[in-house]
Formats: structure tokens, C-alpha cells, sequence
């Protein structure tokens, strides 16, 4: 079962959306949800945080439009508004996610 647990607020400007990823905490945490293509649960979103630090880092998320917060079989997740961004600012999602997974890859090696 999921349900959501706010109401969602809109997708907010293009400033706002870009000064919540730059953070490159925030960005891994979106990079790891367009990945995934479905709700990820919170934890398997961060390693190096602690849980109140990525709560922050959630609620700037949320409040950007960039993510929503939802239940699914009990465990609190995240779910990427793709949709809702690319509406809103098309084209942005797929370009920074698409530059972060390129970094990604280069630092692996």
C-alpha cells in the first residue's frame, strides 16, 4: 500500500530547484531516485548523513517540488516528482541527473 502523506506543493522555480541540488548531498539523493525509477526508502538514500541531516536535506527537497514523502508497507520513502518537474521545467531533471550519473561513473574510476 502507498499513500502520501502532505499535500504536494507545486514545482517552484527554476532558481529555487537549482540551489536544492546543488548541494551534492541532495544531488546524489536524486541521482539514486531517477535511477531507481520508483520510491526508494529514505535510508538506502544516503550513507555518510545522519538521519536528521537527511531529513534536512529531504525537507529542502520537498519544499523545491523535487521529491514527495510516502509510505509504502509501513516504511517511510521517497519518490522523485519527474513528472512534475519536466512539466514544469522541461528538460532540467534529465540533464543534471544525466551529468550526475556521468560524474558518478568517472569518479569510479
Amino acid at each position: 500500500m502507498t499513500d502520501a502523506n502532505e499535500e504536494l506543493p507545486p514545482v517552484a522555480p527554476l532558481p529555487t530547484v537549482l540551489a536544492a541540488l546543488q548541494d551534492p548531498v541532495r544531488l546524489e539523493m536524486v541521482r539514486r531516485l531517477s535511477n531507481a525509477g520508483a520510491a526508494v526508502r529514505c535510508g538506502a538514500l544516503y550513507e555518510v548523513i545522519n538521519k536528521s541531516t537527511a531529513t534536512h536535506h529531504f525537507k529542502i527537497l520537498r519544499e523545491a517540488g523535487v521529491v514527495e514523502r510516502l509510505t509504502v508497507e509501513g516504511q517511510t520513502c521517497q519518490r522523485l516528482r519527474a513528472a512534475d518537474l519536466d512539466a514544469a521545467l522541461p528538460g532540467v531533471l534529465p540533464s543534471i541527473v544525466d551529468a550526475a550519473n556521468r560524474a558518478y561513473s568517472a569518479d569510479l574510476h
